[in-house]
């Protein structure tokens, strides 16, 4: 895989060298910046393949950032690892909840660094090349990669929330997803969205598949399922 593209988010200028020398030593090819809201404009800007995030920031702290960071779909499927010399649990859970795939804390090994980024690259190369495949079933054609979705030949435009929702049930025909299920799903499109909510996205799916709205059944009680 070719050496990817790592965002630095760090106000402490020595451990961001630091981080910065071990992972251009790799390879790697590094941009920083020293606060969070320089940190979330570059990760949209130059939409690095990792970020390495601080918790504690000044002004917009970590958190903020990462929670921005799964809202904005430009950056939402970008993996953040956090970098925090915070000690309580909670922090840590809470960036996990938000969508962060790892935590490191503070001191750090480098090299121990440098192993972790490349396990949650890796994880995320082999997600990309499962999820980025173009998906036929009935008269849809669903492809991930151009976020297309086509019916009976012809495009249809759809939001980032109700692509992810459709993706998701079209790849498992007949299996049933819990409206829980649906929102951990697409919950790096807006975080803010509750179970209820899926309910309104869905019905504004199907107006837009339209007769191809059908394949979405609704099961009482439990959740969506895509027709076999």
């Amino acid at each position: 895989m070719p050496k990817a593209k790592i965002l630095i988010v760090e106000d402490d200028r020595d451990i961001a060298e630091l981080i910065q020398y071990n992972l251009a030593k790799e390879g790697y090819t590094v941009v920083s910046a020293n606060n969070g809201e320089k940190g979330f404009q570059l990760a949209k800007s130059s939409l690095p393949d990792l970020i390495v995030l601080d918790l504690m920031l000044p002004g917009m702290d970590g958190l903020e950032v990462c929670k921005l960071l799964k809202a904005e779909p430009k950056t939402q499927g970008i993996p953040v690892v956090m970098l925090t010399a915070k000690s309580e649990e909670s922090d840590v859970v809470t960036g996990l909840e938000l969508g962060a795939e790892d935590y490191i804390a503070k001191p750090f090994s480098p090299k121990i660094l440098v192993a972790r980024l490349r396990t949650v690259l890796r994880r995320k190369q082999k997600k990309t090349n499962t999820t980025d495949e173009t998906l036929k079933i009935h008269d849809l054609v669903i492809n991930p990669g151009r976020h297309e979705l086509l019916i009976a030949g012809k495009p249809v435009d759809l939001t980032f929330t109700e692509f992810k929702m459709l993706q998701l049930l079209a790849a498992r025909p007949g299996w049933v997803f819990s409206r829980y299920q649906i929102l951990e799903a697409v919950r790096g499109v807006d975080y803010s969205v509750t179970d209820r909510a899926v309910d309104v996205q869905i019905v504004g799916l199907r107006k837009k598949l339209g007769r191809a709205g059908r394949y979405i059944e609704t099961v009482r009680g439990v959740g969506y399922r895509f027709q076999e």
